[in-house]
């Protein structure tokens, strides 16, 4: 159990951010008092884990299997090229743990699934989905939902990215707007770290401002923006009736 009250060493590291309205001591003691799961640590996830660990989020659970391949590196923050071939959630905690000495990280080496989500998701305050693949995203949409956990859910393509905030039973889920996987959807495609880490520090930031309670949230809104042009945009969504997920959660 994290002390609630923070310590002189958390107090002048945190100071500058504390100064935040809205935010102070008190929202910082709810960071250090905060579980967050990351499902995925590459070039999006592993931008959200930095900040949020730079924040001072308490405990970070991070999921992700694999090891780390010449191809990660240039957008895989959290990886190095003197770990190549080791296993990536290992290296992920090792440089959060550089970061933030006072950090809890549960390492989880492998991606999450139907069961590991719901295990997963139910043992922390909030998650931030940064998976690449929508049976995973479902996964955890379907988790959040059950467990009423706040899912950031995040995502990039090429050089667009968009971003929302999933609140159960107040808001859209996942799959009020996308009912089924893009059939056009790829594992592999073109990508810039700069695109995945411009989406990971705004998703870190509505992860903040939820656990903090301060600011607002994307909440049935969605923010797109393609890097190409620089246009940014936020669509309206709505939670529809008939969704399989979350029809029947809705705040009385």
């Amino acid at each position: 159990m994290v002390d609630s009250d923070l310590t002189d060493v958390e107090r002048a590291t945190y100071e500058w951010q504390m100064w935040t309205d809205g935010f102070g001591e008190s929202g910082q003691e709810r960071l250090k008092n905060s579980s967050v799961l990351v499902s995925r640590c590459g070039g999006l996830g592993g931008v959200v884990a930095y900040e949020l660990a730079a924040a001072g989020v308490g405990t970070l659970v991070l999921a992700h299997g694999g090891d780390i391949r010449h191809s990660d590196l240039n957008r895989q923050l959290l990886m190095t090229h003197d770990r190549l071939g080791t296993p990536r959630v290992e290296c992920a905690s090792t440089r959060l743990r550089e970061l933030n000495p006072r950090l809890t990280v549960i390492e989880v080496p492998d991606n999450l699934d139907d069961a590991s989500a719901d295990e997963w998701v139910s043992k922390v305050d909030l998650a931030v989905d940064c998976a690449p693949l929508f049976d995973e995203r479902f996964a955890m949409n379907r988790a959040a939902v059950k467990h009423r956990k706040p899912l950031v859910e995040c995502a990039m393509y090429y050089l667009e990215a968009t971003l929302t905030t999933i609140i159960p039973g107040e808001t859209a889920c996942l799959r009020c707007y996308t009912p089924e996987a893009p059939p056009l959807w790829k594992r592999e495609f073109p990508v810039f770290g700069a695109v995945s880490g411009s989406v990971g520090c705004m998703a870190a930031m509505e992860a903040i401002k939820v656990l903090a309670g301060f600011g607002e949230n994307l909440r049935n809104r969605i923010l797109r923006y393609d890097l190409r042009t620089m246009d940014f945009r936020q669509l309206q969504i709505e939670r529809r009736p008939d969704c399989d997920v979350c029809s029947d959660t809705a705040t009385s």
